[in-house]
C-alpha cells in the first residue's frame, strides 16, 4: 500500500520538506558509496544512537570521570544527526514517502520554522525515549522514523477526515485507491516490520521491527500535542 498524495491543498511551498528530503537523499547516496568500501559501519557506529554506550558514559561521568562527559556530549550531538541516516533501502524509501505525502501539508499549516522545530524536537525526543527504555541495547538506532511519526500525529489531529490517494501494488498491476488517513496511522507501524529489506552492509544487526516502537509512539504523541496546542486560540 503506497501513499502518493492527499486531498488537502496548501498554497505555501513546503521548502523545509524539500530540503529534508534532499538532505536525506544526499546522505543516503553517501551511505551507499561508503557501503561499497566497507566504511559504512564505522560511520553508523559513531553517529547512530547506542543506548548502552550512552547510559554507561552518563554513569561514568557522574562518577567523576571527566573524560566520559566528552562521550556524553558527542553522543547527544549524534541524536539529531542519526535522523538523517538509514540502514536499508526500504527504511529510506518508506520514510521519505511518508515525509513527502504528510510533511508538505503539515508544513503548510505550521509554517517553515515550526515545522522544522517539530521535526527535529520530536526526533530528538524519540531518541531520548529509546535511550531510556532500551538501556542495554548495544547496536545503533538510526533513521527518521520518530520525526516522521510526529508529522503523522500532527496531520491526523488537524485532518482526521483526510483522504490519502494510494496505489495498491499487485505484481505489475497498480490499482489506485483512496483511503482514510487513520489507516496510515496503523500502516506506519506495520510497514516497519519490513524495514530490514534491502539492508546495507553494516557491521552488527539492526532490528527495524521493534527497537523504536515506544520511541515512535512518544514522537507521535508529541506531534499530535504540538498541533493541538497550535490550534488553540
Amino acid at each position: 500500500m503506497i501513499p502518493v498524495d492527499d486531498n488537502i491543498r496548501s498554497w505555501q511551498k513546503p521548502i523545509i520538506n524539500y530540503w529534508l528530503i534532499g538532505i536525506n537523499l544526499v546522505i543516503f547516496i553517501w551511505e551507499i558509496k561508503l557501503d561499497t568500501t566497507n566504511e559504512l559501519g564505522y560511520l553508523i557506529n559513531n553517529l547512530g544512537i547506542i543506548p548502552a554506550q550512552i547510559n554507561q558514559a552518563i554513569a561514568n561521568a557522574f562518577l567523576n570521570n571527566s573524560a566520559a562527559w566528552v562521550v556524553v556530549f558527542w553522543r547527544f550531538i549524534s541524536l539529531p544527526v542519526s535522523l538523517f541516516l538509514h540502514g536499508s533501502f526500504s527504511q529510506f524509501l518508506g520514510n521519505l514517502l511518508f515525509l513527502w505525502v504528510f510533511g508538505k501539508t503539515v508544513e503548510g499549516i505550521l509554517g517553515h520554522k515550526q515545522y522544522l522545530l517539530l521535526y527535529l524536537t520530536a526526533g530528538f525526543f524519540c531518541g531520548i525515549v529509546q535511550i531510556i527504555l532500551l538501556s542495554d541495547l548495544t547496536i545503533p538506532i538510526i533513521g527518521a522514523n520518530g520525526a516522521i511519526a510526529s508529522i503523522l500525529g500532527a496531520y491526523i489531529i488537524k485532518f482526521p477526515q483526510a483522504k490519502i490517494y494510494s496505489v495498491l501494488a499487485l505484481l505489475i498491476l497498480y490499482i489506485p485507491v483512496e483511503l482514510p488517513v487513520i489507516f496510515y496511522l496503523f500502516w506506519w507501524f506495520i510497514q516497519q516490520l519490513f524495514y530490514g529489506i534491502g539492508s546495507l552492509n553494516i557491521s552488527g544487526s539492526f532490528s527495524f521491527s521493534n527497537v523504536s516502537y515506544w520511541g515512535q509512539f512518544a514522537a507521535l504523541v508529541t506531534g499530535a500535542t504540538f498541533m493541538r496546542l497550535r490550534q488553540k486560540p
